[in-house]
C-alpha cells in the first residue's frame, strides 16, 4: 500500500509541479521516510504493523493534500488555474528568447514584448526572468498578459478575458500552459497572470527541455469574451501635500477705467490656468457701490463635462501704506457651469477710494490672488456590459 501511495505521490507531484519524474519519486519518498520516522518514534513498539502503514498513509495523504494546495495558490491567480500540457502552438504569439542567461547579467528585471491582437485589441507579455520583485517573487520566473495602450480604451472602458500562457518543453515538442480564470483589464488593471509561472530550478534544468542551449520559446492565446463601458459616475481625487501659487496684479490709471469688467494676466495653479477679474464699479446688486472681485477658469475648454475642481484661494488688495491688506478666503467649486467664484461686494467704493486706505496710491492698486486646488472630480461611466 505504502509503494503504490509513493507512485501517487510522485505523479501527482510531476503533474502539479512540472519537476521531472525522478525528482518527484525522491520527494515521495522523502515524505515516507519522514511520516515513518515521525511514527515509530511516536507508537510502541508492539504497535501492529499494518496500524503503522494506515497512520503513514494518512499523514502522507495530508501532506499531498496540503503541498498541492499550496502550489496551486502560489500560481499568482490563487484559484482556478488549470495546467495543462498539448502538442498545439499558440495561435496568437510566440516569443523567442536567445542568451536567456544574459538578461540577468544585463540587469533586465522585467521584458515586455511587442504589441500583438487578439479579440480586436493589442496585448503584450510581460516576463520577469528572475521573479516579480514588486510582489517579493524569488527563484521563479513570472508571465503576465498586459493590456498594450489601455489609455486607449478611455475612461470606464473594460474588456474581459481569458488568456494561457504557454512554454515550449523543447525536448517533448510540447507546451506548458497555464490558464487562469476570466479577469478584467481596464485603465487600472491592465496586467493580469502568474507570479509563480514555473519554478527557476525548473526552467534552468535542461532534461526538463524548458531552457535549451540558453534559448527558450512563450507564448499566448487570448479570447475577449465581453466589453464593458460606462455611463454616469464620477471619481473624485484629493491632492496630498497641495501648493498654492501666487500672482500679483498691479493696476494702473484706475480712475479711467470705463469698462465693465477687466481680467489679469493668466497664471497656473494645480496645473489650471487662472486669471483674476475685476468690476470696477461693481456688479449685480453690489454695482455702483463696491468693488467686485473673482477668481475665474482661463481655459474652460480644458473643462470636461463632469469636472469639477476644489479649490481654497484668497484674494487681497495690498495697502500700500501701512501694510494692512484686506483679503477674502473661501473655498469653492469650479466647474464647466461655474468658471468663475468670488466677490460681488469686496470693499465698499468708499473706503477703497479713501487715501489713508493706501488700498489706491497715485491711481494704482495691488491685486494679489494666492490659488491652491486640493482635489478634482472627473466622470466615469456605469457599466454596461456587451457580449462578444
Amino acid at each position: 500500500m505504502i509503494a503504490k501511495l509513493i507512485h501517487i505521490l510522485a505523479f501527482s507531484f510531476c503533474n502539479l509541479t512540472g519537476n521531472t519524474k525522478s525528482t518527484c519519486m525522491a520527494k515521495a519518498k522523502s515524505v515516507q521516510a519522514k511520516y515513518m520516522c515521525l511514527i515509530l518514534n511516536t507508537f510502541p513498539s508492539h504497535i501492529n504493523r499494518k496500524l503503522i502503514d494506515c497512520c503513514l498513509f494518512a499523514y502522507s495523504l495530508v501532506f499531498f493534500l496540503v503541498s498541492a494546495y499550496l502550489h496551486m495558490a502560489s500560481l499568482g491567480d490563487h484559484d482556478e488555474i488549470i495546467k495543462s500540457v498539448s502538442d498545439a502552438p499558440p495561435t496568437h504569439y510566440m516569443v523567442k528568447i536567445e542568451s536567456f542567461s544574459l538578461l540577468t547579467k544585463h540587469a533586465i528585471e522585467r521584458y515586455e514584448t511587442e504589441s500583438f491582437e487578439a479579440g480586436g485589441y493589442k496585448w503584450k507579455l510581460v516576463l520577469y526572468p528572475n521573479g516579480n520583485k514588486s510582489k517579493n517573487m524569488k527563484e521563479h520566473v513570472s508571465v503576465y498578459l498586459a493590456l498594450a495602450d489601455s489609455t486607449s480604451l478611455g475612461p470606464g472602458w473594460e474588456v474581459s478575458a481569458v488568456f494561457r500562457l504557454y512554454l515550449l518543453d523543447q525536448n517533448k515538442d510540447s507546451y506548458l500552459i497555464l490558464q487562469g480564470k476570466e479577469r478584467r483589464f481596464h485603465m487600472f488593471k491592465r496586467e493580469w497572470g502568474f507570479d509563480k509561472f514555473i519554478p527557476t530550478a525548473t526552467f534552468f534544468n535542461a532534461s526538463n527541455g524548458y531552457l535549451m542551449e540558453d534559448t527558450c520559446m512563450f507564448g499566448a492565446d487570448v479570447f475577449v469574451s465581453k466589453e464593458r463601458r460606462s455611463g454616469r459616475g464620477e471619481c473624485l481625487s484629493m491632492i496630498k501635500d497641495a501648493t498654492s501659487s501666487k500672482h500679483i496684479w498691479k493696476i494702473e490709471n484706475f480712475s479711467k477705467l470705463d469698462k465693465e469688467s477687466y481680467d489679469s494676466n493668466a497664471f497656473f495653479a494645480g496645473d489650471r490656468k487662472w486669471k483674476i477679474r475685476l468690476y470696477p464699479s461693481g456688479t449685480n446688486h453690489g454695482t455702483g457701490t463696491h468693488l467686485s472681485i473673482y477668481l475665474i477658469l482661463a481655459d474652460p475648454e480644458t473643462v470636461s463635462d463632469g469636472t469639477k475642481i476644489f479649490t481654497e484661494f484668497t484674494v487681497r488688495i495690498y495697502d500700500q501704506l501701512q501694510g494692512r491688506h484686506i483679503a477674502g478666503k473661501v473655498t469653492k467649486w469650479f466647474s464647466g457651469s461655474s468658471l468663475e467664484n468670488g466677490w460681488v461686494k469686496y470693499v465698499s467704493m468708499v473706503y477703497f477710494t479713501q487715501p489713508s486706505s493706501g488700498l489706491l496710491l497715485k491711481d494704482v492698486c495691488l491685486v494679489e490672488a494666492d490659488v491652491c486646488v486640493h482635489g478634482i472630480t472627473s466622470a466615469l461611466l456605469s457599466l454596461i456590459s456587451q457580449n462578444i
